[in-house]
């Protein structure tokens, strides 16, 4: 996957979200920005509202944008993952560590055949 991909912008904020949630540490602004995620400003907006209406965090607001079709966002200083979004980590992180044992073993015993 490449490093703008959806799935890992989506994965990366809300593990940013979740150890703050778990070490008491307040979201860091300037963090939750396109610029530091290295995408244009309407993709990260378009990734956050997927996250808030999916029910994967909590504390934004979506407004519209005058002349334009999509929608903006506005980071509160309350947002933070919900258990839907820990549950999504949860999820990926056993997936992700099941494939790695998967390749392991196709490694090991070349003659066998596991479909990725």
């Amino acid at each position: 996957m490449a490093r703008d991909d959806y799935f890992v912008i989506a994965y990366k904020i809300l593990t940013y979200l979740y150890e703050c949630l778990k070490t008491g540490e307040d979201v860091d602004m300037l963090i939750l920005t396109s610029e530091t995620y290295g995408i244009e400003e309407s993709y990260f907006n378009y990734i956050l509202i997927q996250l808030y209406e999916g029910g994967y965090i909590e504390g934004i607001s979506v407004v519209p944008i005058m002349g334009a079709k999509r929608k903006g966002v506005k980071i509160t200083k309350s947002i933070t993952i919900k258990p839907k979004g820990i549950e999504y980590l949860q999820e990926n992180s056993m997936l992700s560590k099941a494939k790695k044992v998967i390749k392991e073993i196709k490694d090991t015993i070349p003659r066998i055949i596991i479909l990725n």
